[in-house]
């Protein structure tokens, strides 16, 4: 019951939304300044733009949305055969609630609620920033030479490590995911904390600073949490009309910290629903380098190359997360490589067919070597430039591991809507 009031408040809050929207149409819909839409023109796009064609007109507000509905027909199996029976039905739709508003010329804020996720039965703030590309607010032309090459984004918001995080799902917002689930080791998470960008043509760099902390508290712990590094370097160039090139590394150091966030900062949850041993993060897998009053560190790179050349595209993905807790002598190490091969089609671009190719092999905390793959083959279709669908088959298996996973596998069809404005 719980769960079909949750399902038809989302609906219905999502229909006032879509009504409240649609009184907006007279106004200009994008009137905001250094910002990715979240519709078919954001595909591709990775960090916001660092160029505008928009002018700063007063405070404007733009409210927007998405809703996200998945039909499952999974099928799993172990090797213990102790695993509950699935059926092909639909899963629980997920919404977001966003909102961003141009402040000044230049300087821009993003708020983001979940409405309704796969873990949590109530609405509640994923994150948000504050994000200053000009320094025009404090006076008109005020430090034009240096503003026209920095960036800087504060708040409690996604960090900026690797480029995964702009290609996966965020709870209801899926357009941009040409799959329907996100990758193995999901890194994604929400801390408190700055990133100051420098841009010079086609290269650009970044460096960041949070406090290692999902769950914000003053009370100091027992544990203590030191602050976290990352950094980010890329270069990204259309290099003709037919052309583009990307490729970017990133870093995240974590020198100590109580719980470590990188692959289970997700609380929304996953997109294939009770598989294997169920769980909302079901299907991923998230190292472990700390955790239960034992504190850790942990080192992780990303490297994504990109290229684009006509309606052919490549995303490529080699990632590596080395680190210890306080009892183990010797560092630990998960890698994982990912491959995704797309077509796109049609006017606009509007259809594509693809697959990827994800892997992951590491070192649990018990000495087991584990591996998992997994394969996504499917395509979608931009309906318009907010609606899409999508279809996959989807295949992972794990080797290496004991108790319920021990030669675990699941595969079946997944079938996604997706509604993003």
């Amino acid at each position: 019951m719980k769960n079909q009031a949750k399902f038809l408040t989302t609906l219905l809050f999502a229909f006032i939304v879509g009504a409240f929207a649609t009184t907006l149409q007279a106004q200009e819909r994008n009137n905001i300044q250094y910002y990715t839409p979240p519709t078919q023109s954001g595909l591709n796009v990775f960090e916001a733009p660092f160029t505008t064609d928009k002018t700063f007109d007063g405070v404007y507000v733009r409210i927007g949305g998405s809703n996200t509905l998945q039909f499952q027909g999974l099928r799993h199996e172990n090797d213990a055969n102790n695993l509950a029976d699935l059926e092909s039905n639909f899963n629980l739709a997920t919404s977001n609630l966003d909102f961003d508003v141009a402040l000044a010329p230049g300087m821009r804020m993003h708020l983001r609620t979940y409405l309704s996720s796969q873990h949590h039965a109530e609405a509640w703030v994923k994150g948000g920033y504050l994000q200053i590309d000009s320094f025009d607010f404090i006076e008109e032309g005020f430090l034009a030479g240096l503003s026209d090459h920095i960036r800087i984004k504060v708040g409690h918001m996604e960090n900026n490590y690797g480029d995964n995080h702009f290609r996966r799902s965020d709870n209801g917002a899926a357009l941009l995911n040409p799959f329907v689930g996100n990758y193995l080791m999901d890194s994604f998470t929400t801390e408190v904390g700055g990133e100051v960008y420098v841009y010079s043509g086609d290269v650009f760099g970044m460096v960041g600073l949070t406090n290692g902390k999902l769950n914000q508290s003053t009370v100091e712990g027992a544990v203590k949490t030191k602050p976290t590094f990352l950094t980010k370097l890329g270069y990204d160039s259309q290099v003709n009309d037919d052309l583009r090139f990307r490729i970017t590394g990133s870093l995240m150091r974590v020198s100590e910290a109580a719980s470590i966030y990188l692959y289970s900062g997700d609380r929304a949850g996953s997109r294939y629903y009770n598989v294997i041993t169920g769980g909302f993060r079901s299907g991923r897998i998230a190292p472990s380098f700390a955790g239960g009053g034992t504190a850790g560190e942990m080192t992780a790179i990303m490297i994504n190359p990109f290229v684009k050349f006509q309606g052919l595209e490549f995303y490529g993905v080699f990632e590596n997360a080395s680190g210890k807790n306080e009892v183990e002598t010797d560092t630990r190490s998960y890698t994982q490589l990912g491959a995704e091969l797309l077509y796109r089609f049609g006017a606009g671009e509007d259809f594509y067919v693809g697959t990827r190719y994800n892997t992951v092999s590491g070192e649990e905390a018990g000495g087991n070597e584990i591996d998992v793959t997994r394969l996504n083959i499917g395509g979608g279709w931009f309906m318009t430039e907010n609606v899409m669908t999508k279809l996959e088959y989807v295949t992972q298996s794990y080797d290496g591991f004991t108790g319920d996973f021990a030669g675990a596998e699941f595969s079946g069809i997944m079938l996604e809507a997706v509604v993003s404005f």
